[in-house]
């Protein structure tokens, strides 16, 4: 029971941190709900697909499937979560100033929605795919159903309630700077989840360069803590982080900030005074 709920109480939180991020991301933009909706089915219904050909994908590519399958999934996130800081830089300022003078906007369906939508989506899809796999795992182990789902169901509980409390803090950001905040946030979100496939490639043997260890601050936070996992999903920290890792994660970061920089909306002029 314990390890069902450590397991699930663990990638609840990690899934709930980014759906609280899109969610104070998209506040007071009309349909998000329907997009919520849509990534958390489509993310759980990956997941189910995932736990019933684990052993297909893993046979794909001379065992390293899952591998490939996961870096697939970051990549597509992080394409559109650049998707949406892009299209943020153009259109916050407004949204800041008043959410309703994007309603033209809305109705023409250039906001967000559809990118955050698929990041919800391959969210879920990464963490529920992981659940259902560490729970095969002990369920080999001799643990019990009954136990399983319990310890399941208060790991759902727990890590539900933790990321409501970290969306909510979110909400107490004014308006005014939500979309500077949440845009900072995503990009970091984004640099994490490059290392993290970065890392992905170096242990499947698709790069092995740069991959001796920089520096080590396990001693003061390890990446298996809860506190550690949550700091990985939200800046991408790792305790031990190598060469090809920092690379990636300091790339998408410039290349983030290049990005909102490059389609960023133009300064508004200030009308000429008319002669009197």
């Amino acid at each position: 029971m314990l390890a069902s709920l450590i397991i699930v109480f663990r990638e609840v939180i990690e899934a709930g941190l980014i759906l609280g991020i899109v969610l104070a991301a998209t506040r007071g933009v009309g349909g998000r709900g329907r997009m919520v909706a849509a990534g958390l089915a489509a993310g759980l219904a990956g997941a189910v697909l995932v736990a019933l050909f684990a052993g297909r994908i893993e046979a794909l590519f001379a065992g390293s499937g899952q591998e490939l399958l996961n870096v697939t999934i970051l990549a597509a996130a992080v394409g559109m979560l650049a998707w949406h800081n892009a299209w943020m830089s153009r259109h916050g300022r407004a949204m800041g100033e008043g959410l309703r003078s994007l309603g033209h906007a809305v109705r023409e369906g250039r906001r967000p929605l559809a990118a955050l939508g698929i990041v919800i989506a391959v969210a879920v899809l990464r963490e529920g795919s992981e659940v259902v796999l560490f729970l095969y795992g002990v369920a080999a182990g001799g643990a019990g159903a009954w136990a399983m789902a319990a310890g399941g169901a208060f790991g759902i509980a727990a890590g539900g309630l933790v990321a409501l409390l970290m969306y909510r803090g979110m909400l107490t950001i004014p308006t005014r700077h939500i979309f500077t905040a949440t845009s900072t946030m995503i990009s970091l979100l984004a640099a994490g989840m490059a290392a993290d496939a970065a890392a992905i490639l170096q242990q499947a043997g698709f790069a092995q360069f740069l991959y001796t260890p920089l520096w080590s601050t396990a001693w003061l936070l390890g990446d298996g803590s809860i506190p550690g996992r949550m700091l990985h999903t939200l800046i991408g920290y790792t305790a031990r982080p190598d060469g090809l890792q920092l690379l990636a994660w300091a790339a998408t970061l410039a290349g983030f900030f290049l990005l909102t920089r490059a389609f960023a909306a133009p300064a508004r002029r200030p009308a000429p005074a008319s002669a009197t």
